[in-house]
């Protein structure tokens, strides 16, 4: 059982040489299982955790409805923002600058086989980090993600959240808003969920903050949670 996590920093980059990126190193895991059980052999199997910034993009899920995207073809264009359907699961958001976004590539079957405990471990973690400035990161019933004033009329999502997983292995994860554009989600309805707002760490706190320290807390908060032995950085 492998509790090692391989860290690798992407910086800005493209949303589909990410995903593609991701779905190279998902397989790869998947290919180690099916040879162990094949050839009845005990290779671990490795475990990734992907930081990237992506430039402006709306992603829509497997099970996302089209409707929710505001803006048509030429609109997007125009605005520079790339569209993708993809193979998460919920609907749409918006990936781009100012934003933390987080990939774990984990075989679960190195730390546990629950999906639902998986997601609301992701919850725990951005729910902790954000609390180290003051902000009370909530669950919201039914709604994945990590949300501000819930069950008020001023609830808003600070963190978005989903994810795909093949014979327990994971891919995508999760977006926080630290200093994001939030005019960006004008142009959809956020995770198809009408009348509930979005938020960022600025616009809550009223000053940019250092995205690198942020950074520093998600893992930290990660290694707690999950239990990781170690992160080693790697080069993509």
């Amino acid at each position: 059982m492998n509790k090692n996590v391989s860290l690798i920093e992407l910086n800005q980059k493209d949303y589909k040489e990410t995903w593609d990126y991701q779905s190279d190193l998902l397989q790869g895991i998947v290919d180690t299982k099916i040879r162990n059980r094949r050839e009845n052999l005990s290779i671990e199997t490795n475990n990734y955790f992907l930081f990237v910034e992506h430039p402006h993009v709306y992603t829509l899920g497997k099970s996302g409805d089209m409707s929710n995207l505001l803006l048509n073809e030429k609109q997007l264009e125009a605005k520079g923002i790339t569209f993708y359907k993809i193979n998460r699961g919920g609907d749409i958001t918006y990936h781009g600058p100012g934003q933390i976004v987080g990939y774990p590539i984990l075989d679960l079957e190195n730390f546990f086989t629950d999906i639902h405990k998986y997601l609301r471990c992701l919850e725990e973690v951005i729910i902790r980090v954000i609390d180290d400035y003051g902000l009370k990161g909530l669950r919201s019933e039914g709604e994945t993600g990590v949300w501000l004033d819930v069950g008020t009329p001023f609830a808003r999502k600070i963190c978005a959240m989903g994810i795909r997983t093949s014979r327990w292995v994971t891919m995508h994860g999760f977006a926080l808003n630290v200093n994001a554009d939030l005019g960006y989600f004008d142009h959809i309805i956020p995770c198809g969920i009408k009348g509930k707002a979005v938020t960022s760490m600025e616009a809550e706190l009223g000053r940019k903050l250092d995205v690198e320290e942020v950074k520093g807390k998600i893992l930290k908060y990660f290694k707690e949670i999950f239990e990781v032995d170690e992160f080693i950085k790697k080069a993509s």
